[in-house]
């Protein structure tokens, strides 16, 4: 495929319908009103020169470049300024045009460096292009006398330079800063001469800027540029194709040189991301080729032997022989799998059709069972469906918004743009969170209330937020009579006096006042929009505090049309996909219990094989079991749970315990040390496929090269089957989604060649919604009527003590990703070398521990050690890591408590103590890298 070109219509698209019409160089057009002259004559196919403007950007009118003659009116106005009117005329090419813009380029070549054969940038850089198309052919002016030829070029960005020298000031990244990304990290310094770009007076690497590339993607000239095209030269094809980063599911174009990746291009025609992107998506790829990562599968009979490499017929034939042994001597129900948020929809559903059809059982589950399982649960009790109610872009037309227990700017960055835009609009902002987090205050953001609840009582906070609504007469009344049920018992248990904000104040930590003026803001300030992150799932309340939100969106009316919902932030690329097709133990592809015969009956006339009744084995019960020795042998893919899981030593004893445990994935993580079999995973670059973002978009994962590993990893769960004596084939991943889509109400309408035309759909899809479903719940619930559920609150097991009287959180940090294991081996880890523990000066102070220090931090199941950073964003009494770094083990300490519907473990709040500390703790000394033997024929 060639290099993709988007075309640059120059300014961006005005809302509305096209009604006013103008004549561009004879040329009539009919556009939006509000358009400018520029984008009209672009959409005409008439290209005005420029260099200031871009369609991503409001227009600026700085370069005078774009100078355009209209009948009527006097001089030569800038044409991406200038709107458009009824009937007006423009000419875009005249002689005295021609004269006036080859005088501007001519001035801005006079100061610049005449090195395009030679620069990084040629062949694609505007002004290169610009002189050409204005007729430029000799430059009057000099070197002589004062000019910018020799600032040097800032090169701290570990992905891209500066190049001050190549500057023409046209304002394009530091509006991209702003307007796009929303961190305001560079500014315009000096007037006139002086005039220069700057990251507030300090390099690109200590300065405010987030690396998230759009002052690259804006830059006309090579002065912003991808240190990778600098080394590798300009790319000459692209593919897109989707991140395999965090639930945003932003569209890349993959942009190569023969058969090597030079860089990643977010697209503008991405639903999901429109053009924007964050440094994992735009920078952060290297992982794919890194040398830890390993190509070819390995089997050892013990985990004390060394690693054997063997070609894939061996891996498959041992992988399924080992299974049937397992089973023939423990019984069939004594294997089983977990299936990846990180693979495609079609990996997904092999390895969960694998896992019933071939091993017989129901023993599946995936990682999301430690993320969002009570998203799934409670929407699906009060709403009908397990997944988010609105598309991203819903955010633009959301008056208040509600941020609960999610940190958007470092897990979710693309969307916390859209977000920080609307709110810079005038949109309203409640966060509630224990931590202070970036939303809270930040350049031209600041919430209206943040809610610095204790950890653990989400579900008590969302009540007195109810209590409010229903006892201050804020109820949607006629919303709730025409659309939903249960409402009178759940309105008697909300206005009851222990769910007051005065009674629930000793409880949260959240003064009464407070939270009654942002529950009356939520329901009375317009539009209205949750969206929540792990800090409302990953609690022991999680299924319960999911359904509580529901109750109140339902209760105000805020569900249904643009601006308002209950929206899960998913943390990694395809959670909500995993989901999707069948990967919990209870539930089969489209959320339909195992226990309903039509389904069954459904899935074995397709598959061949008849499908148990019974719920299968969750993860926690798997840990358990093997423990207890009656289940034997764990199929593993894409997921660390041995990093990731929650107690470690509690994982590790179960993992120790199987007899055969089969890993795939692109590196040996922490689980894969345990593994009896190592199977090679490929990675995004390498993927034909679909992922399924957290708005149930459904984006098209296109192959960027082969794949490394010689097998695709849908082809190796497709053998394993086939060597159990399943039959399991298909020609290409477009048949698995025919299948999915065949067996699936929710993607009956889904298939490659749809997604391929239209660019992506959101579920559902299907008669009724053939290009898929924005907005949930607009005519009615997917139910019928909207269920009310009265959520008391119960307080979590986990309670500080004399012995641990801290509580520790923990969540995300904007340049790593999950356990780290892809961004760990990316130049990212400039920005976070270490995991860290935050934690208030007055906890430091009587503990004697100063901003640096090596701490202890010690639960009742464990101990780890990690650098204290002094800190007031957490509240007294309250510390937070993150998890991104294995040597630090932050699941060492965590412990066992899990939502009631869900088992989705309580990372959220666990009673810790924290001290002085001088050398590592056991588990970390046992970690420092244990060398990997491999052995080859």
């Amino acid at each position: 495929m060639s290099l993709i070109k988007e075309h640059d219509l120059g300014t961006p698209a005005q809302p509305g319908e096209a009604t006013i019409t103008v004549e561009v160089d004879g040329h009539p057009v009919t556009v939006p009103e509000g358009t400018s002259v520029m984008r009209a004559a672009a959409l005409s196919g008439i290209d005005i020169p420029k260099l200031c403007a871009t369609d991503s950007l409001e227009a600026f009118g700085s370069c005078r470049l774009c100078l355009v003659e209209i009948d009527g009116r006097k001089g030569t106005p800038a044409s991406c300024t200038t709107p458009v009117a009824p009937g007006m005329k423009v000419r875009t090419q005249t002689p005295r045009l021609e004269k006036l813009r080859q005088g501007v380029m001519e001035l801005y070549i006079s100061d610049h460096p005449l090195d395009c054969l030679t620069c990084s940038a040629n062949g694609d850089c505007e002004l290169q292009d610009m002189s050409g198309v204005v007729g430029l052919r000799q430059v009057r002016y000099g070197y002589e006398g004062e000019n910018h030829l020799d600032l040097l070029t800032d090169e701290s960005n570990p992905y891209f330079n500066f190049e001050a020298s190549k500057c023409i000031a046209c304002s394009r990244c530091v509006r991209a800063c702003g307007e796009i990304q929303g961190t305001f990290a560079l500014t315009i310094e000096g007037r006139g001469f002086e005039s220069k770009v700057s990251a507030g007076g300090v390099d690109f690497m200590n300065s405010e800027c987030v690396s998230c590339g759009a002052c690259v993607q804006a830059c006309p000239t090579a002065t912003l540029q991808e240190k990778s095209v600098v080394d590798l030269g300009m790319p000459t094809r692209s593919v897109v194709t989707t991140c395999a980063y965090c639930g945003v599911g932003c569209s890349f174009k993959a942009e190569l040189r023969g058969d090597e990746l030079v860089r990643m291009v977010p697209y503008k025609d991405g639903g999901a991301n429109e053009g924007h992107s964050c440094v994992k998506g735009r920078f952060a790829f290297g992982y794919a080729t890194h040398p830890d990562r390993k190509l070819e599968p390995m089997i050892r009979e013990s985990i004390q032997d060394e690693w054997q490499v063997v070609d894939w017929e061996t891996a498959i034939t041992y992988t399924a022989r080992k299974l049937r042994e397992v089973q023939e001597k423990y019984g069939q129900g004594s294997i089983g799998g977990i299936t990846s948020s990180r693979t495609t929809n079609e990996e997904v559903y092999v390895v969960q059709k694998m896992i019933r059809a071939a091993f017989g059982n129901n023993n599946v589950d995936t990682c999301a069972r430690v993320c969002h399982s009570p998203t799934g649960y409670g929407l699906k009790q009060t709403f009908g469906t397990s997944a988010g109610t609105q598309d991203f872009k819903s955010v633009a037309a959301a008056d208040v918004i509600v941020v609960i227990g999610a940190n958007p700017t470092d897990a979710h960055p693309v969307f916390a743009s859209r977000m920080k835009k609307r709110l810079r609009e005038g949109a309203k902002l409640i966060v509630v969170d224990p931590r202070r987090i970036d939303l809270v205050r930040s350049p031209h953001v600041e919430a209206q209330h943040h809610l610095k609840l204790q950890p653990g009582t989400n579900v008590a906070v969302v009540n007195a937020f109810a209590h409010v609504v229903v006892t201050e007469g804020l109820v949607a009344d006629d919303f709730v009579a025409e659309r939903c049920e249960g409402y009178e018992d759940w309105a008697e248990f909300i206005a009851r006096p222990e769910n007051s904000p005065e009674a629930t104040e000793s409880i949260t930590g959240v003064p009464a006042a407070e939270l009654r003026a942002a529950a009356r803001l939520y329901a009375t300030g317009g539009n209205a929009a949750i969206y929540y992150g792990l800090g409302v799932t990953e609690h022991s309340q999680g299924s319960t505090m999911v359904i509580g939100m529901a109750n109140l969106a339902m209760a105000t009316g805020n569900i249904g049309r643009d601006g308002v919902g209950v929206n899960p932030l998913r943390g990694q690329n395809n959670v909500q996909g995993s989901c999707d097709m069948g990967s919990f133990p209870h539930e089969l592809s489209g959320y339909r219990h195992v226990a309903d015969d039509a389904v069954r009956e459904t899935f074995e006339a397709v598959w061949g094989r008849p499908v148990l009744p019974e719920p299968g084995l969750r993860i926690p019960n798997m840990f358990d079991a093997a423990i207890d020795g009656s289940f034997k042998a764990l199929f593993v893919q894409g997921e660390d749970i041995a990093q990731s899981d929650p107690n470690t030593k509690h994982v590790f004893a179960a993992l120790e315990s199987l007899d055969l445990l089969v890993v795939q994935d692109l590196f040996i993580n922490e689980t894969a040390k345990m593994a009896h079999v190592f199977l090679p995973g490929t990675s995004f670059l390498e993927k034909d496929g679909t992922f399924t973002n957290a708005e149930r978009r459904i984006n098209r994962v296109r192959p960027v090269m082969a794949p490394k590993t010689g097998k695709h990893e849908w082809q190796v769960a497709c053998e394993i089957a086939e060597a159990m004596g399943y039959p399991m084939k298909y020609g290409n991943p477009s048949e698995i989604m025919d299948e999915i889509a065949a067996l699936t109400p929710t993607f009956a309408g889904v298939s490659f060649d749809k997604l391929d035309k239209l660019g992506s759909v959101q579920w559902p899809c299907n008669d009724n919604a053939p290009e898929g479903t924005p907005i949930m719940h607009v005519d009615g619930f997917v139910r019928g009527k909207g269920h009310f559920v009265p959520t008391t609150f119960v307080p979590t097991d986990e309670r500080s003590t004399r012995k641990y009287p801290l509580i520790l959180t923990t969540g995300r940090i904007l340049s790593q990703y999950n356990v780290g294991a892809q961004t760990r081996r990316t130049a990212n880890v400039a920005w976070h070398p270490e995991d860290l523990l935050e934690i208030h000066p007055h906890d430091a102070e009587v503990r004697g521990i100063n901003d640096g220090d090596m701490v202890s931090l010690a639960s009742r199941v464990g101990e780890t050690t990690l650098r204290a950073m002094v800190s007031d964003r957490m509240p007294v009494g309250v510390v937070y890591t993150t998890f991104h770094h294995p040597i630090t083990g932050a699941n060492v300490v965590t412990t066992e408590n899990s939502d009631w519907a869900t088992n989705c473990p309580e990372y959220k709040v666990t009673a810790v103590q924290v001290g002085l500390k001088t050398q590592a703790v056991p588990t970390q000394e046992a970690h420092e890298e244990r060398p990997i033997t491999v052995l080859t024929d």
